[in-house]
């Protein structure tokens, strides 16, 4: 049974975290942090997750959405990393989270004929080739007659053939959700809005946390025998409250993603091009696409860093050049910017920095995990958690989440043959049920619940049609979103997916919010408000020329709840 991310939940679970000694605390709610508290709770460990924002709130939900191996790794010989990441891609996609991962086709467009066809169908028939038992179609060989019928938006004068391949789609921002909800339902205490101030200290030894609860301004203490740092981009900000320096550091790297409607780009397939830099992703994504990413250093704001007008510009300039109908800034329906956390090495470079992982334990009680990929978040979390029992000194259960399933996975198929049957019951639509299915897997029976017992509920979200209104009412009582930032960009993706960015349909989703949350009619005012302003700054930021300027103007829009000490999302 799935426990419910309720606010009567929260208050239980910050209750547990002040009342006991923990095995193991987890400090970061993003995909690692959600990852090792599932990891550590299903060995038999007690275990506690906090997070200064919401669950994945940094990296975790502005990332590419892709589950790959990393096809240009294997042009680095990083043929180790390339390998352990396509295990994870299916496992993913089909044990962990069907209900939440798909197959996803690209198309690699060639420009010359015979060497780059033999070389690139080399590499791609290894990925394969590593990925073998894992259930995904193997590649093809494409003309160019072919490749224009996969992809008509094509200029016929940008390629010569094509290779299609497969990886793989997940909602990132859900599915680290359904991690912690994972977590949650097997006993761990996860606590969002819960800030670390500070460490415990016995000697060398850390033995717990400060932290601040910021929806109720209080502190409190959390005991832990082991307390793990996976606070990502915020590593070495983390580790500057214990006082210690830490073994390795991390940079930021950001990467920008646009948003365009489905009808702009005609296509049936995703692509990848190749950039002087790195790589370019054209990924469908439900009635849109997503271009990404950038790779570039960023020294500023963490919590919000900003696409610059220059960002947005290098995008379009690169799938413009082999789109034979161009994009301009009027066909942009969303932005956003993430932060990847890359283990600093000798290249100046960002994107020649490691995307492997490091763990490790810089003073005892304190394991520090950093680097890697969002696929890899599940090896990433094993790790930290088996360095964790080293310190424990007992005997511990070896990892078994590669068998453990996420809520909502279990009998996710059934429903989805299904789905017409629910359709009927339910009053949906197929399409809706379809759209519900892909967003919650057998957990949607709580969402036509709600519908259920209030037909209104059933209705689309004025504004933002793609969603129901009982999303948000679920999202508030089931899905742990404190505020409305919340539910418009990462319990939906309202936010990126409409051009007025979720301005309109904000006012009724703090209505439906309010009635869970128990919001005066000021606080629901104040959070349609601060969403309003968010979005003004988020849309005069992208319209900067440069980093500093961008990042400037992004931060004249305060946060809902104001981060303290230091930023550990």
């Amino acid at each position: 049974m799935a426990t419910a991310l309720s606010p009567q939940y929260r208050d239980s679970a910050l209750a547990a975290l002040a009342g006991a000694e923990l095995d193991v605390l987890v400090v970061g709610g993003g995909v690692v942090g959600a990852g090792a508290a599932l990891d550590a709770v299903t060995r038999g460990l007690s275990t506690g997750l906090v997070e200064a924002r919401d669950l994945a709130s940094g990296t975790s939900s502005r990332s590419s959405k892709l589950l790959h191996g990393g096809l240009r790794y294997l042009e680095m010989l990083d043929f180790a990393l390339v390998k352990e990441a396509l295990h994870e891609r299916d496992l993913i996609v089909a044990t962990l989270a069907p209900h939440l991962a798909r197959p996803l086709r690209f198309l690699y467009p060639l420009k010359h004929r015979a060497w780059e066809r033999a070389y690139a169908g080399a590499g791609v028939t290894l990925y394969d080739t590593m990925a073998l038992g894992g259930g995904m179609p193997r590649h093809r060989q494409l003309t160019r007659t072919g490749a224009l019928r996969a992809c008509p938006a094509l200029r016929k004068d940008a390629l010569v053939g094509a290779i299609q391949y497969y990886d793989a789609q997940v909602d990132d921002a859900r599915h680290t959700m359904f991690l912690a909800r994972t977590a949650a339902a097997y006993g761990a205490h996860v606590a969002s809005r819960t800030e670390v101030v500070g460490f415990l200290r016995e000697g060398e030894r850390v033995t717990g946390v400060r932290v601040k609860d910021l929806e109720y301004d209080r502190v409190f203490e959390v005991r832990a025998q082991q307390v793990i740092n996976a606070t990502g981009v915020w590593t070495d900000d983390t580790q500057a409250l214990v006082g210690e320096r830490g073994q390795f550091h991390v940079r930021a790297s950001k990467g920008i993603h646009l948003v365009v409607p489905r009808d702009r780009i005609q296509s049936t397939t995703g692509l990848i091009l190749r950039t002087e830099k790195s790589v370019l992703f054209v990924i469908p994504w439900g009635r849109h696409w997503i271009i990404g990413t950038t790779d570039t250093d960023w020294s500023l704001d963490k919590a919000h860093p900003a696409a610059s007008s220059t960002d947005i510009d290098y995008l379009l300039e690169h799938v413009n050049s082999v789109l034979a109908t161009p994009l301009s800034r009027t066909d942009v329906q969303g932005v956003y910017a993430g932060l990847r956390p890359l283990l600093s090495g000798e290249s100046e470079a960002t994107s020649q920095l490691s995307r492997e992982h490091m763990v490790g334990s810089p003073v005892p009680g304190l394991v520090v995990v950093a680097g890697g990929k969002y696929t890899t978040y599940r090896v990433m979390a094993r790790d930290a958690v088996d360095a964790c029992v080293h310190g424990l000194g007992r005997s511990v259960p070896k990892s078994c989440t590669d068998r453990v399933p996420l809520v909502g996975a279990e009998g996710y198929p059934a429903l989805w043959n299904q789905r017409r049957i629910l359709a009927q019951k339910s009053g949906l639509h197929v399409a809706r049920v379809e759209h519900l299915l892909g967003r919650y897997g057998s957990l949607v029976h709580e969402v036509l619940d709600l519908i259920a017992q209030s037909p209104s509920l059933g209705a689309a979200l004025g504004g933002a049609d793609d969603y129901l209104r009982a999303e948000v009412v679920y999202a508030a009582g089931n899905e742990g979103a404190r505020h409305l930032e919340d539910v418009l960009t990462r319990r939906t993706r309202i936010s990126i997916e409409t051009f007025d960015r979720g301005v309109n349909c904000a006012q009724e989703a703090a209505e439906l919010m309010a009635s869970v949350l128990g919001w005066t009619a000021d606080q629901t005012a104040r959070e349609v408000e601060n969403y309003r302003v968010r979005v003004e700054a988020e849309r005069e930021s992208q319209e900067q020329p440069d980093d500093e300027t961008a990042d400037a103007t992004r931060l004249g829009a305060p946060d809902v709840v104001p981060v303290t000490a230091t930023d550990v999302a």
